[in-house]
């Protein structure tokens, strides 16, 4: 693919973003769809699955290795390749997962030089143009889009856990004003699993990763909680104290609205900066086995409760080498927005 075929398809994925930001056109039967074709065709990968056969000029031994139809060979298969009784084994070395896939999911694909991303199947250009961050949320959770009845309960629970005990406000109040946020959301993180004993399977949450209801509940609480933490967060920074969320506005509307109204209860965010925002979380809502996401994995294999996890999650997040690439896409794309606003009024 050129760079300009490449820089092509960058500015149509930004061009969705800022269109957002333009007041609504006209409605026009006759006007092109803005999600091009090369957006959502999938083509369909050919099995690679198979056999490998491996001759070890070591021994002069022959040994067949299943291949599975992704084109994966497990790595235990190899332990059977030894130089005698004394030899564990062939292992596999591999820092950093260069070459090594952990486990199989349905839940997103990603390929970055292509410039494809899907959640469960769909693109991601169509369900940043047609959904909110709590469909896509649903959708990678529960592995479909909600009907209308299942989506207002499932805004609803998230809505519902959304205030913070005002011990983890205590805490995020007691940190220095200019600690930074990444570092807050993870202390705060890691507390609520003190204030939700049901969700440590240390204490009284041993169905944590065994009840679906539990584990809904958990869920709800995180997508709850999260921006209101971070609300607070960037408010500590900024001197002044945490607002309360509230239960009238959408998920990203509620974020904007505890982060600028100053506790102003008729304070009504911008519609088309919420729709933005939503459209960021919804990007950034899944990206395949990434560094906060093994984290996380690492740590619930051992049975700890979800909060510690994803406090582990946040902390990877946390490194230059990982969330570093965030801050510097939140800083292009603000940029961005801010230039096609002037090329609008100019």
């Amino acid at each position: 693919m050129s760079n300009s075929e490449v820089g092509a398809k960058v500015k149509g994925r930004l061009a969705i973003l800022a269109a957002h930001l333009a007041a609504p056109p006209p409605s026009d039967l006759s006007s092109p769809p803005i999600i091009e074709p090369w957006c959502v065709s999938a083509q369909a990968a050919a099995s690679l699955g198979g056999s490998l056969t491996i001759i070890d000029e070591r021994t002069g031994k022959k040994y067949h290795v299943p291949v599975s139809a992704e084109g994966t060979v497990k790595a235990v298969d190899l332990r059977k390749i030894t130089t005698g009784k004394d030899d564990k084994g062939l292992k596999m070395f591999d820092p950093g997962y260069l070459n090594t896939a952990p486990v199989r999911s349905s839940i997103s694909y990603i390929d970055g030089d292509q410039g494809i991303l899907r959640y469960r199947g769909y693109p991601i250009e169509e369900l940043a143009e047609s959904s909110t961050f709590l469909e896509v949320a649903y959708l990678l959770m529960y592995g479909n889009l909600p009907s209308e009845s299942q989506l207002a309960d499932w805004e609803f629970a998230v809505s519902q856990h959304s205030a913070v005990p005002q011990g983890i406000l205590d805490i995020i109040q007691s940190m220095p004003h200019d600690a930074h946020p990444m570092g807050v959301l993870v202390s705060a993180m890691s507390a609520l699993s003190i204030f939700h004993p049901d969700a440590n399977p240390a204490l009284k949450g041993q169905d944590i990763y065994q009840s679906k209801q539990v584990r809904d509940k958990q869920i709800a609480r995180i997508l709850g909680k999260a921006t209101t933490i971070a609300a607070a967060a960037y408010l500590r920074m900024a001197g002044r104290p945490p607002v309360l969320p509230s239960s009238t506005l959408s998920y990203a509307e509620n974020f904007l609205y505890m982060l600028d109204s100053m506790g102003n209860r008729s304070y009504k965010p911008n519609p088309r900066l919420a729709r933005v925002l939503d459209i960021l979380f919804i990007l950034h809502a899944e990206h395949e086995m990434n560094c906060s996401t093994a984290a996380a994995r690492h740590l619930a294999s051992s049975g700890v409760d979800v909060y510690t996890a994803l406090a582990g999650a946040v902390g990877a997040l946390y490194g230059p080498l990982h969330g570093g690439a965030n801050e510097v896409l939140a800083i292009m794309l603000f940029w961005f927005l801010i230039l096609s606003m002037l090329i609008r009024v100019t």
